[in-house]
């Protein structure tokens, strides 16, 4: 590496780019926190007008929602160069109430992979949307001065 290069490999994504990582990959991982205990689970998601959706049935991921609407959500993505991005999304997330809200959401090309009933729709808030990528090499020898 040249004196004059940029010594920090890893790269921040601008908005647009985040925006469209976010809307081209189906799948993430929602990361709630409930009585003092962080779990993480998969879900397909589309994004819509820049706030995420999915569906869930009962359950931990539901209840966990209610006591604390205070989320995170990641996306990665690795290419063929060997390029890693990923994106990670704040926010806050809730079940959809109104008859309103819940038949527009169920416009959306949004149907559960698994074959399971998923009456419940949840959207995320977003208050943040960030997103890094950098190209897998191998560790430097030393740390540079």
């Amino acid at each position: 590496m040249s004196i004059g290069e940029n010594l920090n490999p890893i790269r921040t994504l601008d908005k647009d780019t985040v925006w469209r990582l976010l809307a081209e990959h189906p799948f993430g991982r929602l990361a709630v926190e409930a009585a003092g205990l962080v779990d993480i689970f998969p879900v397909n998601y589309v994004v819509h007008q820049h706030k995420l959706y999915f569906r869930t049935a009962q359950g931990s991921k539901l209840s966990s929602l209610i006591v604390n609407d205070q989320v995170a959500f990641e996306i990665d993505e690795v290419s063929g160069e060997n390029v890693v991005r990923s994106v990670v999304v704040h926010g806050k997330a809730r079940r959809l109430e109104t008859r309103a809200e819940i038949d527009a959401a169920e416009e959306l090309p949004l149907k559960p992979w698994a074959p399971t009933l998923k009456y419940n729709f949840v959207v995320i808030d977003v208050e943040t949307a960030t997103g890094r990528e950098f190209t897998i090499a191998d560790e430097p020898e030393h740390h540079p001065s």
